[in-house]
C-alpha cells in the first residue's frame, strides 16, 4: 500500500511549515493542484501575537489564534478564533478534498483540535484517496492524532535542523511516487 498521508513533525520553530510550503510550491509547479490550510505565526514589534490561517485554494485568510482575541478556548497566551478556524480552515480542507489533487493541513495541533468542524474535515481528508500533506503536533496525544499516526497509509517524517533544507525534495518524491502508483492502479482497472 502506498502512503497517501505524509505528516511532518518536529519541535516548534524547526521549520515544518517552511518545508511544507516548499513542497507545495514544487508540486504546483509540476502541475498538481493543492488546496487546504496553512497557519503562520504573526509578529508585531518582534513579538509573536498570534497565528494566521491561509486558505491555499483562494485568498481567504483569518486568525487561528491571537493574544487579544475576545473569546474562545485558550492555549497558552493565545485565544483560539473558532469562527475563522471553522469558516476558513476546516472549510479549506473540505474544499481541497473535493477539488484538488493534494490536501494540505497545517497543523493538526492543540489549537485546531478545539474545532469539531476541523476534526471532521481532517477525518474526511484522511479517509479520502487524496494525497494528504500535513503537520502534526510533536507532543499532542489527542485521539484523532493517535488515529492518524497509527494508520498503515501514514508516513511520519521528522523535521530537524539537519534535514530541513532538503526535506521538501523528499516529500515531493514521495508525492510523485503516490501519483504514479495511483495512475498505474487506475489504468489496470
Amino acid at each position: 500500500m502506498k502512503k497517501h498521508i505524509l505528516l511532518l513533525t518536529g519541535s516548534p520553530g524547526v521549520g515544518k511549515t517552511t518545508v511544507l510550503l516548499k513542497a507545495v510550491q514544487t508540486l504546483k509547479a509540476t502541475g498538481y493542484s493543492v488546496g487546504g490550510m496553512i497557519s503562520r505565526e504573526v509578529r508585531s514589534s518582534g513579538e509573536r501575537i498570534g497565528f494566521e490561517i491561509l486558505d491555499l485554494g483562494d485568498t481567504r485568510r483569518g486568525w487561528l489564534a491571537h493574544v487579544n482575541n475576545p473569546s474562545g478556548p485558550k492555549v497558552g497566551k493565545y485565544v483560539v478564533n473558532l469562527n475563522d478556524l471553522d469558516g476558513i480552515g476546516a472549510d479549506a480542507i473540505v474544499k481541497a478534498v473535493e477539488r484538488f489533487d493534494v490536501v494540505c493541513i497545517d497543523e493538526i495541533g492543540p489549537m485546531e483540535l478545539f474545532s469539531v468542524d476541523f476534526k471532521n474535515a481532517v477525518r474526511r481528508a484522511i479517509e479520502s484517496e487524496k494525497l494528504v500533506l500535513g503537520i502534526v503536533h510533536w507532543k499532542a496525544t489527542d485521539r484523532l492524532i493517535v488515529a492518524v499516526k497509527s494508520r498503515e497509509d501514514t508516513e511520519i517524517v521528522p523535521v530537524t535542523i539537519e534535514n530541513r533544507s532538503t526535506l521538501d525534495g523528499f516529500i515531493v518524491k514521495r508525492a510523485i511516487e503516490f501519483f504514479d502508483f495511483k495512475k498505474e492502479r487506475f489504468s489496470e482497472d
